[in-house]
């Protein structure tokens, strides 16, 4: 059921588990149209798939994915129609993870912006390199942080934590992450994947019924934010319609700081 995806490789493993690949490594995984489509939509698969207990999700090469490829960012920025669907998409994104009837286990490897992040903090159970830098950089890019972060960001991290790395742009490192309760453990960066793997053989054994109710009755938290989730999805897109992102991306084709014309004198 998995054959058609493009940018995400499978391999099942003993215990009903899953060990789904970011695998663009060349581009440090980050996400391009087509990846951000599979990697809203797989989730579905997962949560259908009768073979599949747990799954893992963990990039390839140096790492876990790199935000949002800077390319399609040019493409969407002012696109009424590429931003409606980047809308409906993001919804998916976050929703499907929430809805996923099996538990999902991030194996952080390495930087985790953009889509990738979505994916690291929305598993049920994250496991980061501690040298891994986890970040949500909308407000550097001049649009507003939507994806995941106001569900889950206050949730996790708390909500003065939240607003400064939010507002701020800045990274987190994973020993912070776990420091904050942003991740559920840090460990050395060749660890991680070992451990996530060790953690999925124990639900893959464990009951099964059990496990995924535990998972749905405390992912109620999330659809209970779901409101300011859909708003900060709403703000994230009106703001890729207006002049600052096109400064934003700019700079950052440029190397440079962003002057933008928000802020301009």
């Amino acid at each position: 059921m998995y054959e058609d995806y493009q940018q995400l490789t499978f391999e099942r493993r003993d215990h009903g588990v899953l060990l789904i690949t970011i695998d663009r490594p060349d581009k440090y995984n980050a996400a391009d149209e087509v990846l951000h489509g599979e990697l809203a939509r797989v989730w579905r698969d997962v949560s259908a798939d009768e073979r599949t207990r747990v799954a893992v999700i963990t990039g390839a090469g140096k790492a876990f994915s790199a935000g949002g490829d800077l390319a399609m960012v040019e493409r969407m920025a002012g696109d009424y129609d590429r931003v409606q669907h980047m809308l409906r998409e993001m919804s998916d994104l976050v929703y499907n993870i929430i809805d996923c009837e099996k538990p999902i286990i991030s194996a952080i490897n390495g930087v985790a912006v953009g889509a990738g992040v979505v994916v690291a903090l929305l598993a049920d159970i994250a496991i980061a390199a501690e040298d891994a830098r986890l970040g949500d950089g909308h407000v550097k890019l001049g649009v507003a942080a939507g994806d995941h972060a106001a569900i889950i960001w206050p949730l996790l991290a708390g909500m003065a934590k939240a607003r400064y790395y939010l507002l701020t742009g800045e990274m987190v490192t994973g020993a912070e992450a776990e420091r904050f309760g942003m991740v559920a453990k840090a460990l050395p960066r060749d660890q991680v994947l070992d451990e996530a793997l060790r953690v999925a053989d124990t639900l893959g054994t464990g009951a099964q019924q059990a496990i995924r109710l535990t998972k749905r009755s405390l992912n109620n938290w999330l659809r209970s934010a779901g409101p300011t989730f859909d708003q900060s999805a709403a703000y994230e897109m009106l703001t890729f319609l207006g002049p600052d992102v096109v400064e934003g991306y700019t700079a950052l084709r440029e190397k440079r700081e962003p002057r933008f014309p928000s802020a301009a004198d």
